[in-house]
């Protein structure tokens, strides 16, 4: 091949290598900031009087006489609202306005939305929900909730072979010449001063038990099972992936059982990760019952099977990467082969195999299918350390799936569930970039 054809060969892999790696790092960027941007909402944010009432009744935080002032403001602010509710029920009692029916269903309904934005009227029985006990403890949803209260939506689909399109009308409009229609414009001039919103980091999110299905409270309970799972599958996995790699790569002989052996943990690494979740349940559970049910351990053996070809991998090759003289030099000063392996070899390999250790806990922790047979709820309480053999547990993956598909008020926590993706993606980086700094801080000290 000419030299100037070589040339514009290198150069031409070179730009596509280049522009391989701006590829996949603006992805990276497409997918990561919505993420970071909105998870950060979790702990940012403008918290309400409501949020700091909360908070102080659960959690005793908070200044006690600085709270009461406050609410003592809100709900001075507040009492215009409730009168003017007051006096339309009057109204409807006292048949003072036609058509008294009309007015039933939609003042409800208007009656609860008011409540949910608020909370209950101060001094009145507290209901026995929590999520009615407690006004919007987040600013941007009330002023999300301030707009349904003062708009209706409805959709035109008056032109033919168009799509509908969205109508806001003012719910003044049907309040006219009620008591109620001075409410609206009350309630858009003081919402501030009715939830005295404060810009508030919420770091707590991380410790916090949830409250009433993650209306209120942090994901404490999640984070702390997905601990635990990662923990009890390092814990199985990492001895038995090491072992099985010294086998193959020191004491076995070359032949059909060791290619057979390859090709098994070849195959294990590409079954879908829901069939693992479904071979826990039918053997760790119905048929070994290392648990009655689901518990962590059994998520944990399960989980350990699915990371098992990783770190097999992994030490392997790390393994076979230390030179070769390593392993003369130790044998002919009379070590024996497991001497030489355990003095010599794993020390020099450990970078490597650490590497595959870290980036398998990431995988662990990222892990929906294998857990849902075996491990995780829907909601659950955090777990004590010997609660682990017999309990499933809450955790990041599952919870995020669950909360974003399966909650009965899904756009009223968008900021759990940004916050827990965010916390699992922060979670799985760290992890990898432990793995980094880990490997080049033990291969700079094995160099010396």
């Amino acid at each position: 091949m000419e030299l100037r054809t070589r040339r514009v060969l290198d150069r031409s892999f070179t730009g596509m290598g280049y522009a391989s790696i701006i590829f996949l790092a603006l992805a990276l960027l497409v997918l990561l900031l919505p993420i970071f941007s909105r998870g950060i909402g979790a702990f940012v944010f403008k918290g309400t009087v409501e949020f700091r009432r909360f908070n102080f009744e659960q959690f005793a935080r908070g200044d006690k006489d600085r709270l009461e002032h406050e609410l003592a403001e809100a709900n001075e602010a507040r009492a215009p609202v409730f009168r003017y509710i007051k006096a339309f029920t009057d109204q409807l009692y006292d048949e003072a306005i036609p058509d008294t029916y009309k007015y039933e269903k939609p003042f409800r309904d208007l009656k609860f939305s008011i409540l949910n934005l608020l909370g209950p009227e101060f001094g009145s029985e507290r209901p026995i929900m929590m999520r009615d006990q407690y006004g919007k403890t987040r600013w941007d949803q009330a002023k999300q909730k301030l707009h349904d209260i003062l708009f209706e939506e409805s959709w035109d689909h008056s032109q033919a072979g168009a799509m509908g399109k969205k109508v806001l009308t003012p719910r003044v409009e049907f309040y006219r010449g009620t008591a109620l229609e001075g409410l609206f414009a009350y309630l858009e001039q003081n919402l501030e001063k009715m939830l005295q919103p404060k810009l508030t980091f919420y770091w707590q999110f991380l410790i916090d038990k949830s409250f009433d299905a993650h209306f209120f409270g942090g994901i404490w309970a999640e984070l702390l099972g997905t601990f635990y799972l990662v923990l009890g599958t390092m814990i199985l996995a990492i001895p038995f992936g090491v072992i099985a790699a010294i086998y193959l790569t020191e004491f076995s002989r070359p032949g059909k059982l060791v290619s057979l052996l390859r090709t098994f943990i070849s195959t294990l690494a590409g079954v879908p990760s829901i069939v693992f979740g479904l071979f826990g349940l039918a053997f760790f559970i119905n048929t070994l019952k290392v648990s009655q049910s689901k518990s962590v351990v059994a998520g944990s053996f399960t989980l350990a099977l699915l990371v098992l070809p990783t770190i097999i991998r992994a030490a392997e090759e790390a393994i076979m990467a230390v030179p070769r003289t390593y392993k003369e030099a130790a044998l002919s000063l009379g070590a024996s082969r497991m001497r030489m392996v355990l003095t010599v070899i794993l020390p020099a390999a450990l970078p490597g195999i650490l590497t595959g250790i870290v980036i398998s806990m990431g995988r662990a922790a990222g892990e929906t299918a294998p857990i849902i047979f075996t491990a995780a709820v829907s909601v659950g309480q955090p777990l004590k350390i010997f609660e682990v053999f017999s309990q499933p547990t809450p955790a990041l993956p599952w919870n995020i799936y669950n909360l974003v598909t399966e909650h009965e008020a899904v756009d009223q926590i968008r900021h759990v569930q940004f916050g827990m993706v965010f916390t699992l993606v922060l979670l799985v980086l760290l992890l990898n970039l432990a793995a980094i700094l880990l490997r080049a801080r033990i291969s700079k000290r094995l160099r010396g």
